[in-house]
């Protein structure tokens, strides 16, 4: 029996590059605290929310589509409204809304980030490099004295 050998895949938040691992550390789904934010904010239109959540998030790009759904999405639950509006200059657009839900997942969501944060912190103090519960191994910066080339 021939057994095919199953190539690994390897996660997309890691690498190991010519100067070390690179990590992206990320917050999956932050992004639906960070509309929530704005909207709780003030009501606004789609445009004026791809423009605005980089200011939240690490993402420089908003993908488009995505917060459209998102939006869709949190309007089906009650947790946002919308409505459209011609007050604003230019075209018709559609003005969306936080709810009382919208801001009770909001506080929900600050909750659970602050416990994040919280337990990040608590793992970053005991991994530090001396300290009592791991011990890290200190990298050479490269190019410097004693790293090997």
């Amino acid at each position: 029996m021939h057994h095919r050998r199953r190539r690994q895949r390897r996660p997309r938040n890691r690498s190991l590059g010519e100067r070390g691992w690179e990590v992206r550390a990320r917050v999956e789904r932050f992004g639906e605290p960070a509309l929530l934010a704005l909207l709780a904010a003030r009501s606004t239109h789609g445009y004026e929310l791809i423009e605005r959540l980089p200011e939240l998030s690490s993402d420089e790009r908003v993908d488009v589509g995505n917060l459209y759904r998102a939006l869709r999405s949190l309007e089906d639950e009650g947790l946002v409204t919308s409505e459209w509006s011609a007050e604003l200059p230019g075209p018709t657009k559609r003005t969306y809304t936080l709810t009382s839900e919208g801001h009770k997942l909001l506080a929900a969501w600050r909750g659970a980030l602050a416990q994040l944060r919280d337990d990040l912190t608590t793992f970053l103090d005991r991994t530090q490099e001396g300290g009592d519960h791991v011990r890290t191994t200190p990298q050479t910066p490269v190019g410097s004295a004693g790293s090997q080339s």
